[in-house]
């Protein structure tokens, strides 16, 4: 009886302390980002909120224009998953619901697309997009990931396990289209999918730093990542500064986080619809 008591006990101690392992970089980070560079290389250091929040947002923007990169960043992060959710669940509706010739071969290319290393991809992309002439503009960052091979895989085995041909024949009987279908029938029963599909995709463009320093040229045209790293020198760095751009970037991802969790969880556990 004491063992089966303890156990519980023991499991949420467990699990209280890898919480606070994995919520302390967030901690020290908005902590950091309220104090200047002398008290953050303090010994000890701060383990408190301070009053150099607004000194530290003052001195980011002199630095980079910080407002501007935000904007490129929530533009590039929302047109991206907006994209990939259209153009996924399409292509995965298609591969799941449709016989076509060359299907199994096509379906393996787009698989085998995901076996390349991703700096592969690095001198083709900036050579395609120097002759589109979209070089240092957003849409070279959004577009040619617009329909990735692991949102079209996600898709494609969420139609195939979730959504019955019998309900797309009867809609098909009922003279539905196959846009109609699609927008009407398969898409609401894709919201799960689609939300957990549009985080990761989300949180991916959001964080993505190669591809901005591959296309982009000039400082007012860079997203966070790549502006925050411009900060950085190996003489002098205003770690404040950093600190404070690198928490208000964390925001828009916590937000949308606790916004979407309830689906992301769904997309992750059901796999059935009534």
């Amino acid at each position: 009886m004491k063992t089966e008591r303890l156990a519980p006990w023991a499991a949420y101690c467990i699990v209280g302390v890898g919480l606070l392992m994995m919520l302390a970089p967030f901690y020290f980070l908005f902590v950091f980002a309220s104090h200047s560079r002398t008290e953050i290389f303090s010994l000890p250091p701060p383990m408190w909120f301070g009053d150099d929040f607004l000194t530290n947002l003052d001195i980011l923007t002199k630095h980079i224009p910080f407002w501007r990169n935000l904007g490129w960043s929530i533009y590039v992060a929302l047109a991206s998953t907006f994209l990939s959710l259209l153009f996924c669940s399409m292509g995965g509706y298609a591969f799941a619901m449709f016989d076509f010739r060359y299907k199994k071969v096509f379906f393996a290319f787009v698989m085998g697309t995901m076996l390349m290393p991703s700096f592969m991809n690095m001198i083709p992309t900036f050579m395609i997009m120097d002759i589109l002439g979209w070089i240092d503009q957003p849409k070279a960052l959004y577009i040619p990931g617009a329909a990735s091979a692991f949102g079209i895989f996600m898709m494609r085995q969420f139609v195939a396990s979730s959504i019955p041909r019998e309900l797309i024949e009867a809609a098909r009987m009922d003279g539905c289209g196959e846009l109609s279908i699609y927008w009407r029938i398969v898409l609401p029963l894709l919201k799960p999918a689609l939300g957990t599909l549009g985080l990761i995709t989300f949180i991916a463009s959001w964080n993505n730093f190669i591809g901005p320093l591959v296309v982009m040229r000039s400082p007012d045209m860079y997203t966070l990542p790549l502006a925050l790293r411009s900060m950085q020198s190996p003489v002098d760095t205003e770690w404040g500064a950093l600190m404070t751009g690198s928490a208000i970037a964390t925001i828009p991802l916590i937000v949308l986080f606790i916004m979407s969790s309830r689906q992301l969880i769904s997309g992750l556990t059901v796999g059935a619809v009534k």
